[in-house]
């Protein structure tokens, strides 16, 4: 009877140690997972720390029209922010980089006016990406002084503003408006024509009443006392804006994070914020 219940005894001692076998088991098991998930968090979170600092230390020069100054000089503002990537931005007419990029044959990107501007340093450009439309409107100071209502109407004109028609591609679009008008002939015979080397000069004179009309970017009409003329006839010269990457990138990373970037949402509202269409 003793010997039956020794044994009965060992039986459920047995038992029990495999219970709490099982369950020691089961608490290691979850223990393990646990502690993989979190490595496995860690680890990601980690790899998301490299991503955003993998940049930093690391530069993109950069050159740009230097009518899109506000709305680019935003955007690449919020890269350098987000990457770590320290942004050099030259800002110039398109005749200016064209001749810096021909003779330093360095730089990574150039952001210019129209694809017509990318033909004299063709050589230089790897990928070519449209951004957003690139709009000529007819401005005149807010009291209109010579009743301005059409691109005909600035035969009128005693001083009418246009950008460098040999250097830049709002002064090349304003020639060849007024050439389509039949007029460029009469202003210059007049010598009612004043150029500038930049779009938002002409803005800001026009705002000071320093002319009676002018052709110039939209985005660039923002100062009270200068206002934009609904002439349908300008859209025929909306042009578009494309970032050419240049052969002498020196850091493709960063550059192909940039192109990245230049598609995001956060960009297009920049553009946008500022007046331009998105492509």
């Amino acid at each position: 009877m003793e010997g039956k219940n020794e044994t009965c005894a060992f039986r459920k001692m047995a038992r029990l140690a495999g219970i709490i076998g099982a369950s020691v088991a089961i608490i290691a098991l979850l223990v393990g997972c646990s502690s993989g998930g979190s490595a496995s968090n860690s680890s990601q979170t980690s790899s998301a720390s490299t991503s955003k600092a993998s940049l930093s230390g690391s530069q993109l020069n950069i050159y740009c029209g230097a009518g899109m100054t506000d709305p680019f000089q935003k955007i690449a503002d919020a890269f350098e922010s987000k990457t770590g990537c320290k942004m050099n931005i030259t800002f110039a007419n398109a005749a200016q980089i064209q001749t810096q990029i021909d003779t330093t044959k360095e730089g990574d990107f150039f952001i210019a006016g129209s694809a017509e501007e990318l033909k004299p340093v063709e050589n230089y450009v790897e990928t070519s990406t449209n951004l957003v439309k690139h709009i000529p409107v007819l401005a005149v100071p807010s009291s209109n002084p010579k009743s301005i209502a059409s691109l005909a109407d600035l035969e009128k004109c005693d001083l009418l503003l246009i950008g460098d028609p040999e250097s830049t591609p709002i002064g090349k679009i304003a020639k060849k408006a007024l050439t389509d008008a039949g007029i460029w002939e009469t202003l210059q015979s007049r010598n009612a024509v004043t150029t500038t080397t930049t779009a938002p000069q002409i803005a800001n004179a026009l705002a000071k009443g320093e002319g009676d009309a002018g052709i110039v970017w939209k985005e660039n009409v923002k100062a009270d006392g200068a206002s934009i003329l609904n002439i349908p006839e300008m859209s025929t010269y909306v042009k578009t804006v494309p970032a050419a990457r240049l052969t002498s990138v020196a850091d493709k990373t960063a550059a192909d994070e940039f192109e990245k970037f230049l598609q995001t949402e956060e960009a297009r509202k920049i553009w946008e914020e500022y007046g331009y269409e998105v492509v």
